[in-house]
């Protein structure tokens, strides 16, 4: 009986602590070489708030803050020092370089756009989901490819986003002032690096579904 009660705490502890952040931010780091850093987290008087200084934030506990974007790191000792002083911390992964880009859409239409991938056979990596936005992680990409690729399009909806070179994401567990992020489409667990696919081949799905759902003006 005594055992049984000690489990019983045991699995209270770990659900009252939230989800383990720290883990996963080194899961990140030095596992697939993402470099990471703490976000600022979302004002615990209302989530559509931040507290970061700007008042009129638009992205509430999903951006870097202090420190900044450029103190992303991969480093193991980094990343234990920083989750062990903010244990709640959003993860924010730091877009281009040696890791992932993203194309981020509504939810909605990011639903459709996924669907419309797999119909043609297009193997996609990860999928970011917050309830409002997914994201779906691609090979990095330069500015001159990105601009190349966009002008060739006849329309290119205004709620679409590119998370490239200099740009940053929040990633799961966190919590940021939109909700929980999760894993739409998880890594392989244990897997290396996860694959991820070239920007070209997503582009067109993406543009078509918002087109589609007529979704062309920005959504947070």
């Amino acid at each position: 009986m005594r055992e049984i009660l000690g489990r019983r705490r045991g699995l209270l502890s770990q659900r009252d602590t939230g989800p383990d952040l720290l883990s996963a931010a080194l899961t990140c780091a030095t596992e697939w070489q993402w470099p990471v850093l703490p976000g600022v987290a979302a004002d615990p008087r209302g989530r559509s708030r931040c507290c970061c200084p700007d008042p009129e934030c638009t992205v509430p506990g999903a951006h870097p803050f202090d420190p900044g974007l450029l103190a992303a790191s991969t480093d193991a000792r980094m990343v234990r020092w920083w989750w062990t002083n903010r244990p709640a911390a959003p993860i924010v992964l730091a877009t281009g370089g040696t890791a992932p880009c993203a194309v981020s859409l509504p939810a909605l239409p990011a639903a459709r756009a996924l669907t419309a991938l797999d119909r043609t056979g297009i193997r996609l990596g990860p999928v970011v989901a917050s309830p409002t936005r997914w994201s779906i992680l691609v090979k990095p990409y330069s500015m001159a490819q990105l601009g190349e690729l966009l002008y060739a399009k006849d329309f290119v909806p205004g709620s679409l986003r590119f998370h490239g070179e200099g740009g940053y994401l929040a990633l799961p567990p966190s919590e940021t002032g939109s909700g929980t992020v999760r894993w739409e489409r998880a890594p392989l667990p244990g897997s290396a690096s996860p694959w991820v696919p070239d920007v070209e081949a997503v582009v067109d799905a993406v543009v078509d579904a918002l087109t589609r759902t007529g979704v062309s003006a920005p959504e947070l």
